[in-house]
């Protein structure tokens, strides 16, 4: 784990073990003990306010090395391994600093569902992944705080790049119709792609030696020189220690830049180096498989509903209490949708009723479902709890719906979410790593 420490922090941590002397031994003893002491770590590199140790770059230089042997990818020099790693740590540092500045925290109970998640995928119990990671030579402690970085940093993303991303109806409008002219946008690709960084502030003479870099990079690839090792020893990419790999993306699904890119290569080929804001690209295209394009036509339901919250004056009971007093009244003949407008706490729907509108399974939480799986046209449910409250639900109808245009808008909006997001990433990591301090040490 990385630690934050003064920036004023000597290189080297030394700790001397104090004993008791006689008087007259004291001055000998001091003299000793100022020229012996036992190294517990180095730092590798200062980071503005924080550092990197050593140590952590040794543990995960073994773990990457590992993984790419794993891989069967061939493994550049050690000193270059080394520094790539260095640099994605010092990346990581920088969005911790961050993350603690504006107060994202991971609590334990996010820990433990993402455990919980981990387990599942590999056919365990929560209480068995502590076993199961010992025998990989794992250790289930270090594995938890890892996952808690790992998490704070998807969530200071999704708040720095992902939240600001706007898709317009225009851009949808755009993309439909390119998908439906280009049927190659429909395919899945399986694509790799080193990054020579460029950064914002650049000068001429930085710019050209960036190109230069980046012919070089191409002209080894395309002489038959492996392009994950390329990658892992040239990107700046946060995918070059994974050799480049993007992995299986729908067309839509890639990075704006490279969708025609990739469009006109064929399995195997490279693009020449592509000049973008973060840099220039390399793309190899790996593989194509086609996707399918199944209608989507599914069961919905139309509800309304009447949500309470508890506070500090109103408990469970009390809640659950009042809601099943305006279920008596609305069994009398009293007007959902007007006591749902003097009643209900859900900003979203009182103002109209509580009307929720025509919903496909999955669109509410897991018990909102289950509570409403059953009932019948203009049945009321009984009161029941979600994590938003208190809700009392009437089902307005059922239908079978052909979901296709709504479904495609959806993953429209959500592909070109997705090509942006690569992009924009790139250019935020680049920004905080342009404006940050880092010496390194080692």
């Amino acid at each position: 784990m990385q630690r934050t420490l003064s920036s004023a922090l000597m290189q080297t941590v030394w700790v001397a073990v104090a004993v008791l002397a006689l008087p007259g031994q004291a001055s000998a003893q001091t003299r000793e003990l100022a020229t012996r002491g036992e190294l517990l770590d180095r730092v590798a590199a200062i980071v503005n306010d924080g550092v990197v140790l050593s140590s952590e770059l040794d543990a995960q230089v073994q773990v990457i090395g590992e993984r790419l042997r794993q891989q069967k990818l061939e493994l550049p020099a050690q000193n270059v391994l080394r520094q790539q790693v260095l640099e994605r740590l010092v990346l990581q540092e920088i969005q911790m600093q961050r993350a603690n500045r504006a107060g994202i925290k991971v609590s334990d109970e996010q820990v433990n569902s993402a455990l919980q998640d981990v387990a599942r995928r590999n056919s365990l119990t929560l209480s068995q992944l502590p076993d199961a990671l010992a025998q990989q030579g794992e250790d289930y402690a270090a594995y938890r705080e890892d996952l808690r970085r790992e998490i704070t940093l998807s969530l200071l993303r999704q708040r720095d790049v992902l939240q600001r991303i706007s898709v317009t109806p225009r851009e949808i409008d755009q993309f439909l119709e390119k998908q439906a002219k280009t049927p190659s946008e429909r395919s899945e690709y399986n694509v790799s792609h080193i990054l020579i960084a460029v950064a914002q502030e650049a000068s001429p003479a930085q710019l050209e030696q960036a190109g230069k870099r980046a012919t070089d990079v191409y002209q080894r690839a395309k002489a038959g020189e492996d392009f994950a090792k390329l990658a892992v020893a040239y990107s700046n990419s946060q995918t070059a220690l994974e050799g480049g790999a993007l992995g299986w993306r729908k067309g839509s699904e890639l990075p704006t830049f490279l969708t025609d890119v990739v469009a006109r290569l064929k399995p195997g080929e490279l693009s020449e180096p592509l000049r973008t804001p973060t840099g220039y690209h390399i793309v190899k295209l790996n593989e194509v498989r086609g996707a399918s394009d199944n209608k989507a036509v599914e069961d919905q339901v139309h509800v309304r509903h009447i949500l309470m919250k508890t506070n500090e004056l109103a408990d469970d009971a009390t809640v659950r209490g009042k809601l099943l007093a305006l279920r008596e009244r609305i069994l009398k003949g009293e007007d959902f949708a007007g006591l749902a407008q003097t009643s209900s706490e859900d900003p979203g729907s009182a103002a109209d009723g509580g009307d929720l509108g025509w919903a496909g399974p999955g669109t509410f939480a897991p018990e909102f479902e289950q509570a409403t799986a059953g009932l019948k046209d203009n049945e009321l449910s009984q009161p029941f709890h979600t994590q938003f409250g208190w809700h009392l639900v009437q089902v307005l109808g059922h239908r079978r719906f052909d979901n296709t245009d709504e479904r495609k808008r959806r993953q429209a909006m959500e592909a070109i979410r997705a090509s942006k997001a690569d992009e924009e990433t790139e250019l935020w990591l680049r920004r905080m790593r342009d404006e940050a301090f880092v010496e390194y040490k080692s």
